[in-house]
């Protein structure tokens, strides 16, 4: 199979990006973060005369919580993606209209689940406020490689973590007691569900002009995967209780979405390394 180079890939896409952005758009969900937090259960804290936080008042497992914070953090972490996305797809060009919707729609996320949260009282808010903080600062692959990335890979990665998002709200949504909070991370997992899909749709125009590089960066993004939650600092001890939120059979799930969403099965043509890392997804999707 021949290819092309990352520069004129980035036209090939642009020519997809108006009919995958509505696609997108026809797809995306309508919802208002604060439809979904019980202001009623709110007061204030003592800066404004009421009191701070009190361990006791925390009515969540150690393990959901832990997982609640995970996923807020991730999301709080936005900026860093919308960087690493803007590496290759700048929002101040033809990328402005679909970039600049994915950043709001994941945005809404750390609003809703931030507000829920503290009015409700389930998290300390100061060292949820300190993690935030570090975290952002610290963020998400914000390396000297990070630079070196490819188009490719940009959107391979993207695709996988979108999909480890859905799975792990979509489990989460499962163990919350809060109706209204469950509500939040099923509307998390149905837009990271669709942005999923749109990443998967430029990974299917990249696979026509680059099939090589596009197969080895969807196995190079599944191997570098971590689970969410892994890359905060200061965060082992929740960390410990949320193996069963990102162990293999999650990536197991994520390859065999992306398996069929691009194809893969029936993919031939490839080089020698292409075709190694293609049986290398088909494995993992099948294990």
């Amino acid at each position: 199979m021949t290819s092309i180079a990352d520069d004129e890939l980035i036209m090939v896409l642009e020519k997809a990006l108006p009919e995958i952005a509505e696609e997108h758009e026809n797809n995306a969900i309508t919802w208002n973060p604060h439809d979904l937090v019980p202001w009623d259960e709110g007061r204030n804290f003592s800066f404004l005369g009421g009191d701070d936080w009190e361990p006791g008042e925390s009515t969540m497992s150690d393990e959901v919580r832990a997982a609640v914070l995970a996923l807020l953090m991730t999301k709080e972490n936005l900026p860093s993606f919308h960087r690493v996305l803007g590496i290759h797809f700048p929002p101040f060009s033809e990328w402005r209209a679909l970039v600049g919707r994915w950043t709001a729609e994941d945005n809404r996320h750390s609003i809703a689940l931030r507000d829920h949260l503290v009015v409700t009282r389930q998290i300390d808010p100061e060292r949820v406020e300190a993690l935030r903080l570090s975290h952002v600062t610290q963020g998400y692959q914000q390396n000297p490689e990070s630079r070196a990335m490819s188009p490719a890979y940009v959107l391979a990665t993207m695709a996988v973590h979108e999909n480890q998002s859905v799975a792990f709200a979509n489990r989460l949504a499962e163990k919350v007691e809060s109706e209204s909070l469950a509500g939040i991370l099923r509307n998390v997992a149905k837009d990271d569900e669709v942005q999923a899909s749109t990443f998967a749709a430029f990974l299917n125009a990249t696979l026509n002009a680059q099939p090589d590089a596009t197969v080895t960066a969807v196995a190079k993004a599944l191997d570098n995967a971590v689970p969410i939650g892994a890359d905060i600092s200061g965060f082992e001890a929740e960390q410990a209780l949320l193996a069963d939120y990102g162990d293999e059979s999650v990536l197991v799930g994520v390859a065999k979405t992306l398996v069929e969403q691009l194809g893969l099965r029936s993919l031939d043509g490839l080089s020698d390394e292409a075709e190694a890392a293609r049986q290398k997804l088909l494995a993992r999707a099948d294990s």
